[in-house]
Parts: structure tokens; C-alpha cells; sequence
């Protein structure tokens, strides 16, 4: 049981094209959020869409395979876990966000 334990999987559609930072060391660095929907229908049996986000990143090979193969709107799935991080941004203000760490990626689709 313990290999479920943090474990995300997600399917969903690019919103921008990733972000690539090259490190130190050659190291490849991508980031890019997907969207996520789910559609229900209201008390009233209107269909309503409810679209998440989700913050991902990727290092090393899959950051390459990503920088040379996945755009804006491509259809992925994602396989990794959950981490959440705090920074100070320009103002002093702390921030926190919670994303994917990637380590498997499937480019589904043929958009």
C-alpha cells in the first residue's frame, strides 16, 4: 500500500505553452498548468462545467520531453505527487502553492 501513498493522476489540457529553465548542469526544469473538468447538472437540470487548475512541474528527461513535444491546449496525463511550497514574493507578502511534481507524463489527444 505504501507506493499509493501521495500519489496524483490527472487528465487534463495545457492553458499556455510550458515554461523551460535551463539549471546549472544542463539539469531541464518545465512548468505549465493543466485544466481539469467536470460537468454535473444544477437543481434546475442545467449542465454546469466546473474547470480546476493545477500547477505542474517536471525535471530532468521528462522536462525535455516536454519542452520538444507538448503545447498549449495538448491533452496530457500526469502521474506524480503532491508537494506544497511557500516563497516571499516582490512585496515581502509569503505565498503558498501546491502542485504536481510530474514523473510520468502520456500526451493523449491529437490536437
Amino acid at each position: 500500500m505504501s507506493t499509493l501513498r501521495n500519489k496524483v493522476q490527472l487528465i487534463g489540457n495545457l492553458g499556455k505553452d510550458p515554461e523551460i529553465t535551463n539549471l546549472d548542469g544542463g539539469r531541464k526544469l518545465a512548468k505549465f498548468s493543466i485544466a481539469t473538468n467536470e460537468t454535473y447538472k444544477n437543481q434546475k437540470g442545467e449542465k454546469v462545467t466546473d474547470t480546476q487548475w493545477h500547477n505542474i512541474v517536471a525535471w530532468g528527461k521528462t522536462a525535455e520531453i516536454i519542452e520538444n513535444y507538448v503545447t498549449k491546449g495538448k491533452e496530457v496525463a500526469v502521474e506524480g505527487k503532491l508537494t506544497s511550497r511557500s516563497y516571499d514574493d516582490k512585496d515581502g507578502n509569503k505565498r503558498y502553492i501546491t502542485e504536481v511534481v510530474c514523473n510520468e507524463l502520456v500526451m493523449l489527444g491529437s490536437k
